[in-house]
């Protein structure tokens, strides 16, 4: 493995295309991705493992069956293992996920949104 520094703010400006994720480090088994976003997305849960959401750039709100938290830039929140959730970005943001490798985007729900095609940048 290469030992790079990454910089979140540059690597934001390298995303051109909503809500595609891109994939920026890996630690052990565990990836980090990023993805600019603005929409609401679909409820889903991860039965296999717990999921971080770090807002780098903007706003969001992670909605939950019974509470929405709001985040904006440089906060983070941790989503335990199997517990529903919708990520909601009403205007654009760019969001850091850490999640084991292999983890899908849409958990348990699938569907049109999932995005397999993850790219290196």
């Amino acid at each position: 493995m290469e030992i790079r520094v990454v910089n979140l703010e540059e690597k934001a400006r390298l995303i051109n295309k909503l809500h595609k994720y891109k994939l920026i480090a890996e630690l052990n088994d565990y990836q980090f991705k990023l993805v600019k976003a603005k929409r609401e997305f679909v409820w889903h849960s991860h039965a296999e493992t717990d999921e971080v959401f770090f807002v780098v750039e903007g706003k969001m709100q992670l909605a939950f069956r019974d509470k929405i938290f709001d985040l904006k830039e440089g906060e983070l929140i941790v989503v335990p293992k199997g517990i529903e959730h919708k990520p909601i970005c009403e205007t654009e943001c760019t969001v850091m996920l850490i999640e084991p490798k292999g983890t899908v985007n849409t958990g348990n729900t699938g569907g049109p949104l999932t995005d397999s095609e993850l790219e290196w940048i």
